[in-house]
């Protein structure tokens, strides 16, 4: 287990070093050391060579042998492989698409405060893929994952209370998660801060902030957020539309913190 760990750090170094320490950046190399400490049956290089695997970086890119070694370091409780695994059945990447595998893979890296599994199998219950659909259970992963500061857990709450799915509905508390998520670049909550803003949910009616967040939505690459901007556009000035471009490219400087 000594030589493991030796090639899991060495693996480790080769991929997070820059040109002026001892290794140049080598994810082909990293690759070498990270398998001959997972074929040793250590976790942590099973993961990150799944990742490899996955990700194409210094090997060719094969979803199926990143399952593998996903699966390897799921079943000896590794939360980050289990994640991948869940998501690799969620997306049907390297295996037949399985939302009940999902689901299960999903739950254990949940269990063990994985919040990206947390916010998913919140999910799975929202969407009733895997598992019979149920809006509370949904929402107690989304918080789990919520107090967790996930981005993705805040937005998916915030479209709970915003539709008033598991929860009583409330406006309000959905405009302060869907800007906690924001922040973080989340584009489905950027979105619905624009819609908010166009309906006046929440907060009072804005034409201008509603342009504002469709356009920052759009350029986080959310698909429908052009086409809401501009049809929030026909009921605006070229002024309002000039000073809601202005405020969308303010906000992207400022990372989208306090916009």
């Amino acid at each position: 287990m000594k030589h493991a760990i030796k090639s899991v750090v060495l693996g480790l170094s080769l991929l997070l070093v820059n040109g002026s320490n001892a290794y140049a950046q080598d994810y082909t190399e990293a690759a070498n050391w990270f398998r001959l400490a997972a074929e040793q049956g250590y976790a942590e290089a099973q993961f990150n060579l799944g990742v490899i695997y996955g990700t194409g970086q210094g090997v060719t890119q094969d979803y199926e042998e990143a399952v593998k070694w996903y699966r390897l370091a799921a079943e000896q409780g590794r939360a980050n492989a289990q994640y991948n695994l869940g998501a690799s059945y969620d997306n049907g990447l390297g295996v037949t698409q399985d939302y009940k595998e999902a689901v299960k893979w999903y739950r254990l890296a949940a269990e063990q405060g994985k919040a990206s599994a947390q916010s998913n199998l919140g999910s799975m219950y929202d969407k009733g893929q895997g598992v019979t659909q149920d809006y509370k259970e949904a929402v107690h992963w989304f918080r789990m994952a919520t107090e967790q500061g996930n981005a993705n857990g805040q937005g998916n709450l915030g479209s709970m209370y915003y539709f008033g799915k598991g929860v009583t509905q409330d406006y309000e508390e959905a405009v302060r998660l869907y800007r906690l998520s924001a922040a973080q670049g989340d584009a489905s909550a950027q979105f619905g801060l624009g819609a908010v803003y166009r309906n006046g949910h929440g907060v009072i009616q804005n034409n201008v902030y509603a342009h504002m967040w469709f356009n920052i939505a759009a350029s986080s690459g959310h698909t429908d957020a052009l086409k809401n901007r501009d049809l929030v556009a026909k009921r605006m000035s070229a002024a309002d539309i000039s000073n809601a471009q202005g405020l969308a490219r303010q906000c992207v400087r400022k990372n989208y913190k306090g916009c």
